[in-house]
C-alpha cells in the first residue's frame, strides 16, 4: 500500500501544477481517482496491519510480563544482613541485570508502537511513513526485547546450573540463539521491505529532474 502511494507522489512531484489539479472524464483530479481507485487496497492493507500488530502485541505483551516478573525475583535471594543479592559480585548476574532491563524497555517501546498501530486513524497518508515507521520501531524493539531476554535468561541458567562448570556456555548459548534465529527468518523480508519502501531516496532517485508534460 505504501509503495503505491510513494510512487504517485514521485509522479505528482515531477508533474506541473496544472496537470496535478485537472479534472479528468469523472470530473475527478488524479488524487481524487487515485483514491477511488485503491479504496479497496487502503481496506486490505488496514486488516492486514492490525492483524500483524495484534499478533505482535500478544507476543510483545507475554515477554514484557515475563521479564518483569523477573527483574522483582531476584536469582539466589538476598544477603539477610545487608539485604543486596547473594550473587550480586557474579558477572553472570550482572549480565542478567542488564539484559533483563533491556529486555523489558525494548519489550514495552514494543508495545506501545503496535499499540499506536491499533489505534491509528489508518488515512491514505499514514501509509507512506507513518504506519511503516511504527511497525519497523515496533518489529526492531520486539527482536531486541527477545534476544536480550534470551541472555537474561541464559545467564541465570549459567549462574544456578553453570558453577566451575565453563562447558555449559555451549548449549546455553546454542538455545539462547533459537528464538532469534527463527525470528529473523520469519520477520527480516518484511522488515527489510518496510525499510526500503520507507526510507529509500525515491521511485526514481535523481535522475532527472524534468517536469512531466501531458
Amino acid at each position: 500500500m505504501g509503495k503505491s502511494f510513494t510512487l504517485m507522489q514521485e509522479v505528482e512531484k515531477l508533474t506541473i501544477k496544472l496537470y496535478r489539479d485537472k479534472l479528468g472524464s469523472e470530473k475527478a483530479s488524479p488524487r481524487m481517482e487515485f483514491s477511488e481507485t485503491h479504496e479497496e487496497l487502503i481496506k486490505e492493507g488496514e486488516i492486514w496491519m492490525k492483524d500483524t500488530a495484534n499478533s505482535c502485541t500478544i507476543v510483545t505483551a507475554l515477554i514484557v510480563t515475563i521479564v518483569f516478573a523477573a527483574a522483582i525475583t531476584v536469582p539466589g535471594g538476598n544477603n539477610s544482613d545487608n539485604g543486596h543479592p547473594i550473587f550480586s559480585k557474579n558477572k553472570a548476574f550482572l549480565t542478567f541485570g542488564v539484559s533483563d532491563g533491556v529486555a523489558l524497555f525494548s519489550s514495552t517501546s514494543s508495545l506501545l508502537a503496535f499499540l499506536s498501530i491499533l489505534t491509528s486513524r489508518y488515512a491514505e497518508e499514514d501509509f507512506i511513513k507513518v504506519l511503516p515507521r511504527r511497525l519497523i520501531i515496533g518489529l526492531t524493539t520486539l527482536f531486541i526485547s527477545i534476544i536480550s531476554m534470551m541472555i537474561a535468561f541464559g545467564a541465570i541458567l549459567y549462574l544456578v546450573f553453570g558453577d566451575r562448570k565453563p562447558w555449559i556456555l555451549a548449549p546455553i548459548t546454542a538455545l539462547a540463539c533459537v528464538p532469534g534465529i527463527q525470528f529473523m527468518s520469519s520477520q527480516f523480508p518484511l522488515l527489510f521491505d518496510m525499510v526500503k519502501y520507507t526510507y529509500r531516496i525515491g521511485v526514481f532517485c535523481k535522475q532527472s529532474d524534468r517536469m512531466f508534460f501531458f
